[in-house]
């Protein structure tokens, strides 16, 4: 599972011309799984998102009560090694992603985080304002 993080003062997601998600101040996170990920897996990105102290006084969004905003991107496992056109094989189905996905929301919510979403396998416009900035890659 990989995560970017960005720190933002607000973010939204768009899908349709109707915004599905957004958020203040908080996180923006944009999170791919590949095939070994797993339920366990999920519980901890949860955790490490809500208690990474990104934002400001080195605190976090737990800490703060601050948004995480949470967007599927499949594209985070794309290769570019080799020509100019990436592979997306080391991503996961959305078959085998989207319940890792939403394990990883479920387990923020049941941490008490404030958390919004766009939609999955939808053409989303994702919009940021970024806040530091600070972006951080979490590889777990």
């Amino acid at each position: 599972m990989r995560a970017v993080i960005q720190t933002v003062s607000r973010a939204s997601v768009t899908v349709g011309g109707e915004v599905v998600g957004s958020i203040g101040e908080g996180l923006l996170v944009l999170l791919g799984v590949t095939h070994t990920d797993t339920p366990a897996l999920a519980e901890t990105m949860a955790r490490k998102i809500h208690e990474l102290r990104l934002l400001p006084g080195e605190r976090s969004a737990a800490d703060l009560g601050a948004g995480i905003l949470v967007v599927s991107q499949f594209t985070l496992y794309g290769d570019a090694r080799k020509g100019r056109r990436p592979t997306w094989s080391a991503a996961a189905p959305a078959e085998v992603a989207e319940p890792l996905f939403t394990a990883v929301v479920d387990a923020l919510r049941d941490r008490g985080a404030k958390v919004e979403t766009g939609r999955f396998r939808t053409h989303m416009l994702v919009e940021s304002v970024n806040a530091g900035p600070n972006t951080l890659i979490l590889d777990l």
